[in-house]
């Protein structure tokens, strides 16, 4: 069977009338030929750029954005809305209490986004410039407050045997660019994001609650976290654990963190690699981080148990804050059962400080292995905009600080500066 083009049922790729209605209606007709265990159907944007309001991807379809094609989201944020009665997720347990995004899959299987072409999140359309003068952080800030804003751009939730291949997704609408919930088999491959660092919560890929997730050979610009590892299931039925997730071979840029693990009361994360992972000009490095509970609608419900990961062959340049930055609240509502048995083999920073640990009283980070690291201290002259590059602000008044902390070790690890 061939491609089904959405210009048969009226797109014009004009770049100005909106599609969304005819490449929903193709994508539905692929979704028509799906059987359990056949190929996939093949939804084609080719020759054009296809203005659209939010779509929904489903079983056994591959949405296909060929060379030169664009897929463009509408400026209008009226047309972002929650989505009706999604199947797997409660969306007032969600992060920002919102289900909207721009591409949204709910327990499909067997299906596939990829390229070359190009996903334009049209997010110059959702930010403004800050005013103040003596502004830190972001330079600039959401359009509209958080709960109209568009939260994410691709939302996969509950779905299984995904693959999302060679895409190139732009201009991020200060909001997550993939955010993968809950879903197994998942590999994403040569992806490139390219978020403005300026505009805030421009994350790049969120693994939360999956399984055997490959992430490989992808380049990440943007102006928050760039790979988040998590396991908040307080949207589910049922607690799900993330595990068994491998990224390698990838490049980064943020403006947050460059990988960040865990969150306030996330459940079990165990059994993921990072390797290969070459990071420049971001805020911080690699994050263990459970906060206070936050302002906005973003936590578990679970204790947050976090065990047997590996970085190995980790390059970090231009940091302007904390290259390591391991912390745990001392709040009785941050549970925590443990971190421990985390492995840092062959990981290489420059940065404006040193590593940060600060574990609790009797909840200590556990077992944590440095081989063959380095770690530069750097008074580099680029470092002094450090307040105004994103999260980096954050270290103000904060000390370098290593306490509770039990059964590290260091082989063949310096510290030079």
């Amino acid at each position: 069977m061939g491609s089904i083009n959405p210009r048969d049922f009226g797109a014009r790729a004009d770049g100005r009338t909106k599609d969304t209605a005819a490449i929903q209606a193709a994508i539905d007709a692929a979704a028509s030929r799906f059987t359990p265990g056949g190929g996939l159907s093949q939804v084609e944007l080719a020759g054009g750029t296809y203005l659209s309001g939010p779509i929904q991807l489903r079983s056994g379809v591959e949405l296909h954005i060929a060379d030169g094609a664009r897929l463009l989201a509408s400026p209008d944020i009226d047309d972002f809305r929650d989505w009706p009665a999604p199947r797997h997720v409660a969306t007032e347990n969600l992060p920002r209490s919102r289900s909207a995004s721009f591409i949204f899959a709910d327990e499909c299987e067997h299906m596939a986004i990829t390229g070359p072409g190009t996903i334009d999140c049209n997010g110059d359309a959702h930010v403004i410039r800050k005013e103040e003068a003596d502004w830190t952080g972001w330079e600039f800030h959401r359009r509209w407050p958080m709960e109209k804003s568009l939260p994410r751009v691709v939302f996969l939730a509950g779905c299984r045997d995904v693959r999302i291949d060679g895409v190139r997704l732009v201009n991020g609408p200060a909001g997550w660019a993939y955010w993968i919930h809950d879903c197994d088999k998942v590999e994403m491959r040569g992806l490139e994001i390219r978020c403005d660092v300026r505009y805030p919560n421009n994350d790049g890929i969120h693994i939360n609650c999956s399984r055997d997730v490959s992430v490989s050979d992808c380049d990440i610009e943007c102006g928050d976290d760039a790979l988040i590892v998590r396991a908040n299931s307080r949207s589910l039925r049922e607690d799900r654990p993330c595990e068994r997730v491998e990224i390698r071979d990838c490049r980064i840029r943020a403006w947050a963190g460059g990988i960040r693990i865990g969150w306030m009361n996330d459940g079990k994360i165990r059994d993921c690699s990072f390797r290969r992972i070459a990071m420049r000009d971001t805020s911080y490095g690699i994050e263990f981080v459970m906060p206070d509970k936050p302002l906005h609608p973003d936590f578990g419900r679970e204790a947050s148990l976090t065990e047997n990961l590996l970085f190995e062959d980790i390059e970090m340049d231009g940091i302007r804050g904390y290259p390591i930055e391991a912390r745990m609240s001392r709040s009785a509502e941050t549970r925590i059962d443990a971190v421990r048995d985390i492995t840092f083999r062959r990981v290489k920073t420059t940065a404006r400080l040193w590593p940060f640990v600060q574990g609790r009283p009797g909840t200590p980070f556990r077992n944590f292995t440095f081989e063959d690291c380095e770690f530069t201290k750097s008074p580099s002259p680029e470092f002094d905009d450090w307040e105004r590059h994103g999260t980096s602000c954050r270290t103000r008044g904060r000390p370098e600080v290593f306490e509770n902390a039990a059964g590290f070790r260091f082989d063949r690890t310096v510290f030079n500066g």
